[in-house]
């Protein structure tokens, strides 16, 4: 009789272990995930610019280039002061010498023994004053100071940075969030069904961008940005 019972159990459990599997493979046929993505924009204005200004002379006797490049570094230092931008602004000088008579490689020819490139970083929150003194630079070159040095690409101009993402990144966050959602619910009614719960959710990276959109432009030579993140939410149907 024993043997009997535990039969009758085993096979009630066996029957209602297959009752409920069944059932859990059908409700996990039958779950519907939507995957949206939300969007949030923020237009801002850079908090930092960084210019660093390049200028040379070269020479056949040493001294008389040192004096031009000290002449020109007072020149540059005294333009950036009528521009606003004091000698608090200047980040650091640097001085580099060549003597090409010195050097290893070359056939000895040169049309001058002595470069001396002056390089002075300008570092200021004020991006606006940075900018006109840039515009207005071209009186500089009026003046014969050599712009450039022999990398003329680091004259591009001023760079200018947005340093306050993290105090924009709660509410984006937020805003991008609430956007996946309503794209969410419009999904559910159109379908019929009903919204559910976060499935799985992923912030995307925060982005610096140009403001103005045109070819090219790129988003550290613009005072104004804009910052995007993209939030990717998957909910769950019911």
């Amino acid at each position: 009789m024993k043997w009997i019972v535990s039969s009758l159990l085993l096979a009630i459990g066996l029957a209602l272990g297959g009752w409920f599997t069944g059932h859990g493979f059908e409700a996990g046929r039958n779950a519907r995930i939507v995957t949206v993505k939300g969007l949030a924009e923020r237009d801002v204005k850079a908090d930092l610019a960084l210019w660093q200004l390049r200028f040379v002379r070269a020479g056949d006797q040493l001294a008389t280039v040192q004096a031009a490049i000290q002449q020109d570094d007072t020149a540059v230092t005294a333009f950036l002061t009528r521009q606003g931008l004091g000698p608090e602004a200047i980040a650091f000088r640097n001085l580099e010498v060549t003597d090409r008579a010195a050097q290893t490689w070359g056939d000895g020819k040169y049309p001058s023994r002595y470069i001396i490139v002056r390089t002075v970083m300008l570092r200021s929150a004020d991006v606006d004053k940075v900018a006109a003194a840039y515009q207005a630079s071209g009186a500089l070159v009026d003046a014969g100071v050599v712009l450039g040095g022999e990398n003329p690409g680091n004259n591009g101009g001023p760079t200018y940075l947005f340093d306050g993402i993290n105090a924009l990144k709660p509410a984006m966050i937020a805003a991008a969030t609430k956007n996946a959602r309503d794209a969410a619910e419009q999904f559910a009614r159109d379908a019929g069904s009903r919204l559910g719960g976060i499935q799985r959710a992923s912030q995307g990276v925060f982005e610096i961008l140009p403001r103005d959109k045109a070819p090219m432009l790129q988003a550290d030579k613009q005072i104004n940005k804009t910052v995007r993140v993209v939030a990717t939410l998957e909910y769950r149907l019911e």
